[in-house]
């Protein structure tokens, strides 16, 4: 018997371990803070790295209104879980990470104005994302188009497939991505996005690769070994220095230089006051691994 989304949401998998199988180990529950109700998004912890996965396979994972409020209930429940130290973000089945908004769901009976407000689902999701604290790896299963690469850019590091395509169709529907330009424009080059979005055409991982947006590359029967492999050394980092440090990275790519400078000799200061920084400086010197505690 196929387990509810409200059992598969409050249980413990293993990595890479798919939400609705019957042949594996059955999961184990754990008492954690209460998992939020999702609707087309699973939710799975195993350590402390949390899965989520866009659930509409058949549709191609796309970004509804539904789906956007449940991927933002699901960083939020992982913001503050203090037992999650690294998240990752992928889509269920091997045809699309994610195909890009689903565009009926925002029309039905809205008005003009209702219809702009509802957009408003996006801006907070990518917001979201950036200061969420924590590590996010996309874990990219298939093609990611439109809304579904700005969902990818907004990740921390990238792992893909080699099967999959990445692109900006919009304008051959006579539309432009304004709402994912301004996490494209801080992931790809200037002529690079400016080609794709003037195009419309799609683009191999290996392409993006070189571009610098995807880490690695591989065949799909290496992806999960090589997500497990990043998520595992994430994991083991310290929690607090992660979040300070990662926080830095994203504030401070739009200052003035010598705000940037100001701004990242104050939060040097704080990192060197947490009790992990004193650890990991401690373990150095006794040739030992460090013992993080996220404090």
């Amino acid at each position: 018997m196929r387990p509810s989304r409200r059992q598969i949401v409050g249980c413990r998998l293993p990595f890479g371990y798919p939400a609705w199988g019957v042949l594996a180990p059955r999961p184990t529950i754990t008492q954690l803070t209460e998992f939020p109700p999702l609707e087309q998004v699973l939710l799975a912890l195993e350590g402390h790295v949390a899965t989520i996965t866009l659930n509409r396979p058949e549709q191609r994972n796309p970004l509804s209104a539904v789906m956007l409020r449940d991927l933002a209930t699901a960083f939020r429940w992982c913001r503050h879980e203090p037992e999650v130290r690294v998240t990752v973000l992928t889509g269920a089945g091997d045809r699309a990470f994610c195909a890009g908004a689903d565009l009926s769901s925002f029309d039905g009976g809205m008005t003009d104005l209702e219809r702009h407000r509802s957009r408003d689902l996006f801006v907070e999701l990518f917001a979201l994302m950036a200061s969420l604290g924590k590590p996010i790896v996309g874990r990219i299963n298939g093609h990611a188009l439109a809304g579904g690469l700005g969902l990818a850019c907004s990740c921390d590091l990238l792992v893909s497939t080699d099967t999959a395509t990445f692109g900006t169709p919009e304008i051959n529907v006579g539309i432009w991505p304004m709402m994912i330009q301004a996490i494209l424009a801080r992931n790809l080059p200037r002529k690079v996005l400016l080609e794709m979005e003037m195009l419309g055409d799609r683009w191999t991982a290996t392409q993006m690769e070189a571009f610098g947006l995807i880490n690695r590359v591989v065949p799909h029967d290496q992806l999960d070994g090589a997500v497990k492999d990043i998520v595992d050394k994430l994991a083991k980092k310290s929690p607090v220095a992660m979040r300070l440090g990662r926080d830095s990275f994203y504030r401070q790519q739009d200052m003035e230089f010598n705000a940037a400078l100001a701004y990242l000799h104050s939060q040097f200061t704080l990192i060197t006051l947490t009790e992990d920084s004193k650890e990991g400086i401690k373990a150095f010197f006794e040739k030992r691994e460090p013992d993080f505690k996220g404090k």
